[in-house]
């Protein structure tokens, strides 16, 4: 099969080879699926890129996590009438060595949702890592009907995301949001308020959220923490998935003193069954008709370095995609 891998790690014109490999086989317990489209996630760049400082676990890496496509093949005690069917996929890369970015891949069945007949692959390709995020960054903060939320960075996949899933639960759902373009972004993934971010946030917030909210979703920690802190109520709580600083300084005795639970996500270490109420959620709202993203910046596999260095970039015009297959 044709795929795109690397061997070492660091920028992605340097280490990227594109190629022929064996296909992989499914084990029992497993999915092969066709790769239409792979998507591609700011996580997937940092590992390449190796940001995180954790090495390389496998000799060889086909990147990215998400994906969509075909069923072209079961393992043996894998119902087989699976074959043929449309599905998404999540976790392909999460502790495996072969990822999405090829025209097979074989993900263990739990990672592996049908997927609606009128859903695009591109939503479906690009869901997995934000919207299993965005998922348990909304589930841990309980009932939310009647409650408030804030999502902070609603214009990110994770934001757009947890704003759907917050209004899907019938919570009153505030959205920040960095441009004002992105407002609009906002508006569409179902935010009741939008608030551009930057030098008096604190106070535009209480504008539209006098009485405080019960939960945040947090995409930078560090650089939002006493504005958070603010604007909660006593007892509520922060679920924060990403960082502007590495170490962060924390307000300790005001967050004690409110009894604040902060809940830091990291994606590849959610419970299974964390994870399986939330691909059941996502599924659910793709077949509803809700369309994520709407937009894509498509490339072929052979641009994957391309595809890599508009992420890092941090600016695309839409969500990154790759096109293994029509």
């Amino acid at each position: 099969m044709k795929a795109a891998w690397y061997e070492r790690q660091g920028p992605a014109r340097e280490v990227f080879e594109i190629g022929a490999i064996d296909d992989p086989e499914p084990k029992a317990g497993e999915i092969s699926i066709r790769v239409a489209v792979s998507g591609v996630h700011p996580g997937d760049v940092k590992k390449r890129d190796d940001s995180f400082g954790t090495g390389m676990r496998f000799s060889r890496v086909v990147p990215h996590s998400d994906g969509a496509g075909w069923v072209d093949a079961v393992g043996e005690d894998i119902d087989p009438v699976w074959v043929g069917k449309r599905v998404w996929c999540w976790g392909a890369q999460s502790g495996r060595p072969l990822g999405t970015a090829a025209e097979l891949v074989t993900v263990p069945v739990e990672r592996v949702s049908e997927l609606a007949d009128d859903a695009p692959l591109e939503e479906a390709a690009s869901i997995g890592i934000p919207g299993i995020t965005a998922h348990r960054a909304v589930d841990l903060a309980g009932e939310l009907e009647g409650k408030s939320v804030l999502v902070q960075g609603a214009a990110g996949a994770v934001g757009a995301c947890a704003v759907h899933l917050a209004r899907r639960r019938k919570a009153r759902v505030l959205a920040t949001v960095r441009r004002p373009e992105q407002q609009a972004v906002a508006r569409r993934a179902g935010a009741h308020e939008v608030v551009l971010a930057g030098d008096g946030l604190e106070a535009r917030l209480r504008a539209v959220a006098s009485d405080g909210v019960d939960h945040v979703i947090e995409v930078a920690f560090a650089a939002n923490v006493e504005i958070d802190l603010a604007l909660l109520r006593t007892g509520g709580s922060i679920a924060t998935y990403a960082t502007n600083v590495p170490r962060p300084e924390i307000p300790f005795w005001p967050l004690v003193f409110d009894n604040v639970r902060i809940d830091f996500l990291g994606s590849d270490d959610f419970p299974s069954e964390a994870k399986a109420r939330a691909e059941r959620e996502l599924s659910a709202s793709l077949a509803e008709g809700w369309r994520p993203f709407g937009r894509f910046d498509r490339y072929p596999l052979a641009a994957i370095a391309e595809a890599h260095e508009q992420v890092e970039r941090g600016q695309p015009n839409g969500k990154v995609i790759i096109v293994v297959a029509e």
